[in-house]
C-alpha cells in the first residue's frame, strides 16, 4: 500500500488550475483520495483507509507532494562506518541523534535551495520511516509494532556551517534541506537493501541497509528513552558513504531498492528570490 499526498493540475489554456493537496493511496496503479492521513487513526491494530466516494483516478494529472507532515524529523548520524571514517570520525558507541525542523519538509521535484550563507551544501540518501503509533520506551523487537511505514529521504547539509558551529541545527535546518517521497510504503521489508544517491545521473552514493551500526530497532528504542514520538514523525537512519557537494543546476536522485526514488533539482537562493 502506497500513501501519498497530492494535487491535480489541469493546464487548460483558458482558464488553468489545480485542486488543493490530499491524502491518497495508490492501488493497481489508480489512485484513490483519502479523508485524513491514515496514520491519525489506528483502531485494533489497523490503520483507518476512509477512502473519499469516487473511482480510481490516473497519475497523469497529478502532482506528488511529501507524503508525510512530521510533528518533528529525528536522524541519525554516523550509522554506517564508512561514511563515519570519510568525514574522519569516529564510529559512535550510541546512535548519534539530531533533529531537523518540520519546515524543511519538501516533495519531489520540488527545488532545494542552496543558501547563499554557504560555501558547501552536500548530498546524503537516506532510507526514512513514519512511526504510526505513540511510542515511549520501547524495546528494539517492538519497533514493527510502531512503524507504519517507509519512504526515501535526502539528508541535505551545509557542511560548512555544520563543522562552523560545532552542533548541526543551522547547517541541517535550512528550510528545503528535507526532500522526503514519492510515498510512504506500509509493506516495505528495509532489510539489505541498497541505498543509492546519484547527482546529474552519476552515482555519487551506494550503501547497503545490512550495513547499518545501529538497527531499526536499537534507534527507536534509544530514541524513545528520551523523547515519545507521534504519529507522522519522521525518523531518517543514516546516510552510507559518498556524500559531496552538489551546486545550483545540479540534480540529485536518491533510490531505495524496492522503495522508489526521489529527485530534487538545486537552485541559489537569488534565483528564488527573483522568482
Amino acid at each position: 500500500m502506497k500513501i501519498v499526498r497530492f494535487n491535480l493540475e489541469f493546464d487548460d489554456p483558458i482558464l488553468p488550475f489545480e485542486t488543493e493537496v490530499m491524502w491518497g493511496v495508490m492501488i493497481d496503479g489508480l489512485l484513490y483520495g483519502l479523508a485524513q492521513a491514515p496514520y491519525l487513526e489506528e483502531v485494533n491494530g489497523r490503520y483507518s483507509l476512509d477512502i473519499e466516494p469516487g473511482g480510481g483516478m490516473s497519475v497523469e494529472r497529478v502532482r506528488f507532494h511529501a507524503p508525510v507532515t512530521p510533528g518533528k524529523i529525528v536522524c541519525v548520524g554516523r550509522n554506517y562506518a564508512a561514511h563515519a571514517a570519510e568525514l574522519g570520525n569516529a564510529v559512535p558507541e550510541e546512535p548519534l541523534i539530531f533533529l531537523k525542523p518540520p519546515s524543511a519538509v519538501i516533495g519531489p521535484d520540488e527545488p532545494v535551495v542552496y543558501p547563499a550563507i554557504s560555501e558547501r551544501v552536500d548530498h546524503e540518501g537516506e532510507l526514512a520511516l513514519v512511526i504510526g503509533k505513540r511510542c515511549r520506551n520501547l524495546r528494539p523487537e517492538e519497533a514493527d509494532d510502531v512503524i507504519f511505514g517507509y519512504t526515501v529521504a535526502n539528508d541535505v547539509t551545509a557542511r560548512d556551517l555544520q563543522r562552523k558551529d560545532k552542533q548541526w541545527t543551522r547547517g541541517k535546518g535550512f528550510d528545503t534541506f528535507a526532500p522526503v517521497g514519492p510515498w510512504i510504503d506500509t509493506e516495505f521489508d528495509p532489510a539489505g537493501r541498497r541505498v543509492r544517491c546519484l547527482v546529474n545521473d552519476e552515482v555519487r552514493q551506494d550503501g547497503d541497509t545490512n550495513d547499518f551500526i545501529f538497527s531499526i530497532g536499537q534507534v527507536l528504542a534509544f530514541v524513545t528513552r528520551f523523547m515519545t514520538l507521534e504519529p507522522g514523525d519522521l525518523v531518517l537512519t543514516g546516510t552510507p558513504e559518498g556524500v559531496g557537494p552538489v551546486q545550483p543546476g545540479d540534480v540529485m536522485t536518491v533510490e531505495v531498492e524496492g522503495l522508489g526514488a526521489l529527485s530534487n533539482p538545486v537552485v541559489a537562493e537569488g534565483d528564488i528570490r527573483n522568482a
